[in-house]
């Protein structure tokens, strides 16, 4: 659905576009196995997955009420009225226990993960977040921090570089009737969403050249994992409400798109284009100079995978 590899995008940039409001919200055919798996890690591992500062419920709420009113509009087919959504919210009341977050009860209603991020003297922080999907980090040690802190693992967008300065400019500007999107994308292993990964688990894979798909294929046994971020200003709380959605597919699939060609050529120029920081943060060290090989034959021949 969204293929930021393909030359649209680049990688390590801020790349925000506005966002069309009716297209906030993602649901495909994934929606009720992502939500179960929402509800089993909740249950499993609470306090992993949901983080939140006394004083944001309220802001919490207004999140809820913002994905509600949207998915009523957006979607009537899944949510038809007021009646059935008063339903919905009441059966998870009874499912999540009395006093529950709103920002979990939000969670629950989407496939996208949800942060709160508030503005204090230090700039804007992480102030509650449930985040069941997360793309190598860790909630609870984001948990809190500026912004610029959370953004120090990425090569130039840690605390004194142009690209934090510009972030929080950004989040200070951003309008509430003006809601915005980017798109990044990774490479993983196996089709796994739940892929927490610690700070100190990241600066172990630094420089590792353990090669992580199989030498003869690479692209065989990858996953692209592209993650949309949308921004968006409550109005009545002044906070910035963060959705992440993730699509997840096989790398193969690219050998069947009708654009395979132009598609690839674009992933191995990106590819190509990192540098040993960028390639130690997407945990690509090892598989970079395969992968680029194995694209490019796809873009010369037009050979169709998997």
């Amino acid at each position: 659905m969204h293929t930021p590899y393909d030359g649209s995008s680049r990688p390590f940039t801020i790349g925000l576009t506005p966002l069309r409001p009716t297209g906030w919200i993602e649901i495909d055919e994934h929606y009720e196995a992502w939500l179960a798996g929402k509800r089993r890690l909740l249950a499993e591992r609470r306090n992993t997955v949901f983080v939140e500062e006394p004083g944001t419920r309220e802001a919490q709420g207004e999140a809820l009420e913002r994905i509600c009113s949207h998915l009523v509009a957006g979607f009537p087919a899944i949510f038809p009225g007021t009646r059935q959504w008063e339903a919905a919210l009441a059966a998870m009341d009874r499912e999540l226990g009395a006093g529950h977050a709103p920002l979990v009860a939000a969670s629950l209603l989407v496939q996208e993960d949800l942060v709160l991020m508030r503005k204090g003297e230090a700039g804007w922080r992480l102030a509650a977040g449930s985040v069941c999907f997360p793309s190598s980090w860790t909630l609870t040690e984001k948990f809190a921090r500026p912004i610029e802190d959370i953004h120090a693992p990425v090569p130039q967008f840690g605390r004194g570089t142009r690209a934090a300065l510009l972030i929080n400019r950004i989040f200070d500007s951003l309008k509430p009737e003006q809601p915005v999107e980017r798109l990044n994308w990774s490479l993983q292993t196996d089709d796994l969403l739940h892929r927490p990964l610690s700070a100190q688990a990241r600066e172990g894979r630094i420089g590792s050249r353990t090669p992580s798909f199989p030498a003869n294929d690479p692209i065989a046994a990858a996953f692209i994992r592209v993650e949309r971020q949308t921004l968006t200003k409550l109005p009545l709380s002044g906070d910035i409400l963060f959705t992440i959605r993730i699509h997840l597919d096989p790398m193969t699939v690219i050998g069947r798109h009708p654009q395979r060609q132009r598609i690839a050529a674009s992933f191995a120029e990106q590819l190509a284009a990192l540098d040993d920081a960028q390639l130690d943060y997407k945990g690509l060290t090892a598989d970079r100079d395969r992968l680029v090989a194995s694209l490019r034959t796809i873009a010369e021949d037009g050979d169709l995978l998997g």
